[in-house]
């Protein structure tokens, strides 16, 4: 008896723990981000928020860019910048932006264009 108890106990504890994040497909971050907004904080410069046209253009406060997604990740284009791909965790409208395996950033997706930009 003791042995049924601990081991239900146990499947208990692991039903209980998140599943493991798993990087987003390519078409489930097109369906996720285009024509929507994320806004968060990335850990290397700070707070965003982008506005991702289904026309590939990225729209800021003051900026613009290029977006695409190639294969499994998602990748932009900063005016003077080369092409930057990363992978995406996307668990409900929360992002993960994920480079050399690391999470490196959050967000929140909102539908449309709420900042206008």
């Amino acid at each position: 008896m003791r042995n049924t108890m601990l081991a239900a106990t146990a499947a208990l504890m692991v039903m209980a723990l998140p599943a493991a994040a798993e990087m987003a497909k390519g078409d489930q971050i097109t369906a996720a981000i285009s024509g929507n907004t994320v806004q968060g904080s990335m850990d290397s410069s700070g707070p965003y928020a982008e506005h991702y046209g289904a026309d590939g253009v990225v729209h800021g406060k003051d900026y613009k860019a290029k977006w695409s997604v190639e294969g499994d990740t998602m990748c932009w284009v900063y005016d003077g910048t080369p092409k930057d791909c990363w992978g995406v965790e996307i668990a409900g409208d929360q992002v993960k932006w994920v480079k050399d395996g690391k999470s490196q950033g959050t967000g929140t997706i909102l539908p449309g264009n709420p900042n206008k930009f």
